[in-house]
């Protein structure tokens, strides 16, 4: 194993610990919080959370054995049924974005009526057809053999390896479209929306503000000076949490989409590093989906602060009942 084999291992071993520990965060967050569950938006989130977490515990180790072996783990059979674990999960992630992207722009650009429009039916309506829509695609792949470990990405996925390619070709262009680009296409339909509505809301909000400072004269011009401040911040903050949304989701998925499709044409040679290199791009979505939708959201931020001052409350109530046992023992010693 050569330098740059030994910096993607040590690479696919930091997004597995840093992917399991943030997912399981966020599942101990759902379990704990009764108002994170009752959201309708959390269904989603528990399913992507899943579906990375799954991809975390089955494939990532995998490609890890692959780039560290150079050759497929286990036999077909068990190849063949991770590959398909693979498309189905990658298929379902990306589906599940573009739900929870359907939920904001029903949730600002239609507040009243949101709760009718987007009850718990209609969400396990569409997880129903994120599922169906996944696992459509590899039982397809599975059923005509285009499964099997694929060494320029050390990763069992989907692959071809008979002669005839023009079916596999439009197979994976169509997989393609109804997975990266559809999703994206949504994302940036919805979160443009819901960034034209809060764009709208911050004039609004800007020329109340403007109004008010007019008016009072005689406010200190540090009070004036923050106020302006706090009227730029909010123009940023839509900008900045919507670039965030598409900018992981293109940054993750694109490069290894890409190469995919280039792949196909046969006409331009791919580095062995660099399919390794998109394969660990499109993993670390798994490493960024639970801080981008869940944990440095409020609401988490709320729950996992308070999880953790019960644990702490905890140890240090165990460890005060410990201490004034230790002390009776030693007065009850002192008095024999």
């Amino acid at each position: 194993m050569n330098i740059w084999e030994g910096i993607l291992a040590f690479l696919v071993v930091v997004l597995i610990l840093v992917s399991l520990l943030s997912n399981v965060l966020v599942l101990i967050c759902f379990l704990y919080s009764a108002d994170i569950r009752k959201q309708v938006p959390g269904l989603f989130i528990l399913n992507l959370t899943f579906s990375n977490l799954l991809m975390t515990v089955l494939n990532m180790p995998l490609t890890l054995a692959g780039i560290i072996y150079k050759n497929q783990p286990g036999g077909d059979q068990f190849c063949h049924m991770v590959g398909f674990l693979e498309t189905f999960l990658t298929t379902n992630s990306m589906l599940s974005m573009a739900a929870l992207s359907i939920d904001r722009w029903i949730a600002v650009v239609f507040p009243l009526s949101y709760h009718s429009k987007m009850r718990y039916k209609d969400a396990a309506l569409i997880l129903s057809y994120t599922w169906l829509h996944s696992v459509s695609f590899p039982i397809v792949a599975a059923s005509l053999s285009w499964m099997g470990f694929h060494r320029l990405y050390a990763s069992c996925t989907l692959y071809n390896r008979s002669e005839e390619r023009t079916q596999f070709v439009i197979f994976t262009g169509v997989f393609h479209i109804l997975s990266f680009l559809l999703s994206l296409v949504v994302l940036c339909f919805t979160y443009l929306k819901v960034l034209k509505v809060a764009r709208f809301h911050c004039k609004r909000i800007d020329v109340i503000t403007m109004q008010t400072l007019v008016l009072l004269v005689d406010i200190h011009p540090s009070v004036r000076e923050r106020c302006l401040e706090e009227q730029k911040r909010r123009r940023q903050r839509a900008t900045k949490k919507i670039s965030t949304f598409i900018g992981t989701f293109i940054l993750c998925f694109a490069p290894y989409v890409i190469t995919r499709l280039v792949e196909l044409s046969s006409v331009v040679p791919i580095n062995s590093h660099w399919g390794v290199i998109s394969k660990c791009l499109a993993y670390s979505k798994a490493v960024s989906d639970p801080f981008v939708y869940s944990l440095l959201r409020h609401q988490y931020k709320t729950t996992w602060k308070d999880i953790i001052n019960k644990i702490l409350k905890r140890s240090s109530i165990n460890s005060s009942a410990l201490a004034s046992e230790s002390h009776n023992q030693n007065i009850l010693q002192t008095t024999e």
